[in-house]
């Protein structure tokens, strides 16, 4: 299993100048903030040497990073990743949907939508095989996450207790603790899930 962030947009896709393009926003957003490498860094709890290769476009962050980053900036993934939605409505072609993370066994997590900001909101679409898992050590204070399977049956751990989530149902979950999504079945999972995550200054209200 891998916690990579893998941005490919469509099979073939030349992989070195999209994380160019992300390189290049994440420095724009940084720049704008008038942030040094060392004060974001500090921020994020990202080492300064990693914000120096993913701003070359020569690191491959995991979606935990990118949290982190995204974050410590007052923005949306959506916001790095160039997926965010526009105050009017903004159509997303299939082939600019960027999948952010692969399993082992050919299962992906693409981030259809997101919005833009620090109160974020994103849209996600998971496929799992058997055996695939993905872990995330948990997000901001006050995250939550809507999850709908359409097949297969999620394993779903929070705070170290397991839920399954069959075909048809759905769930909401706090996921600002540890937590994983697995696929302990025989068939391919299928589900979808949006996350809400609100700034501090909002979530403290």
């Amino acid at each position: 299993m891998t916690n990579k962030v893998n941005i490919l947009t469509d099979a073939g896709a030349d992989v070195q100048t999209i994380s160019a393009a992300l390189a290049l926003r994440l420095k724009q957003h940084r720049k704008l903030q008038k942030l040094s490498l060392d004060e974001l860094s500090r921020r994020a709890g990202v080492s300064k040497g990693m914000l120096v290769e993913i701003e070359k476009g020569n690191a491959n962050p995991s979606i935990a990073i990118l949290c982190k980053l995204a974050a410590a900036l007052g923005i949306s993934v959506a916001d790095i990743v160039n997926v965010a939605s526009a105050p009017a409505v903004h159509v997303i072609a299939a082939s600019d949907i960027p999948v952010l993370w692969q399993g082992p066994s050919g299962g992906s997590a693409r981030l259809l939508a997101g919005s833009s900001g620090a109160d974020m909101v994103e849209l996600w679409r998971w496929e799992m095989q058997p055996g695939e898992l993905f872990a995330s050590s948990g997000h901001s204070q006050g995250t939550f996450e809507l999850f709908h399977v359409e097949q297969g049956v999620l394993s779903l751990m929070v705070d170290g207790v397991v839920h399954h989530i069959a075909a048809g149902d759905a769930a909401v979950a706090r996921t600002d603790v540890p937590h994983h999504y697995a696929n302990q079945g025989s068939e391919q999972l299928l589900f979808s899930m949006t996350v809400a995550e609100l700034s501090p200054l909002r979530s403290a209200r």
